[in-house]
């Protein structure tokens, strides 16, 4: 391969009349960095590793998993899961929040029958148990009965034609929840019923 005699001048070549303070400047000033240091110089993390990095990403997640949490509690239809959201929806829990429900009084009686289970005298146990059952089954029987009354209620306010599916099912598991522990959180006092 022939070299070409018209090759292009390299920066280490001095500049031509250049001049730097009344004295002809030949070189450019500064020593070529080796391979070495060019190659350093142009590494750098593609992902910061940072402890500062990553607990900002913490602390933003944080803020936005707040941010759900408290727009779920309020009813804002932007953080509502898909089961929860829709007019239908939001009647049905406000029917069902305006009442009085068995199905609130499960997970006390059941910790009241664990504690009777302690006591040394089995007719107490045995009774306990059998209570227990015999509530449970007004509890299932309450569920039936809100569920019915909360889609005939849904069928006056909406129209019997548009009704959504789940209906009643979404009221009855709602009965069993306590009051306090419910999402989102109610927005009508007991006996206040919605119009």
């Amino acid at each position: 391969m022939a070299k070409n005699s018209a090759a292009p001048a390299s920066n280490d070549a001095p500049s031509d009349g250049t001049v730097l303070n009344g004295v002809p400047v030949t070189g450019k000033g500064r020593a070529t960095p080796s391979r070495a240091e060019q190659e350093a110089a142009r590494k750098r993390p593609l992902v910061p590793d940072t402890k500062e990095a990553k607990a900002r990403a913490r602390a933003e997640l944080q803020a936005q998993r707040d941010k759900a949490r408290v727009g779920m509690a309020a009813g804002d239809p932007r953080y509502l899961p898909a089961r929860d959201q829709g007019a239908q929806r939001k009647f049905v829990r406000d029917y069902v929040d305006a009442g009085w429900h068995l199905g609130e009084a499960v997970m006390p009686a059941m910790v009241v029958v664990i504690l009777a289970t302690f006591i040394p005298v089995p007719e107490v146990q045995y009774y306990s148990f059998v209570a227990l059952w015999i509530f449970i089954l007004f509890v299932v029987g309450d569920m039936v009965l809100t569920s019915i009354n909360a889609k005939r209620a849904v069928k006056a306010k909406f129209g019997a034609d548009k009704i959504e599916k789940g209906l009643g099912w979404y009221a009855a598991m709602r009965t069993v929840q306590m009051r306090f522990l419910r999402l989102p959180k109610p927005r009508v006092k007991r006996g206040q019923r919605p119009v």
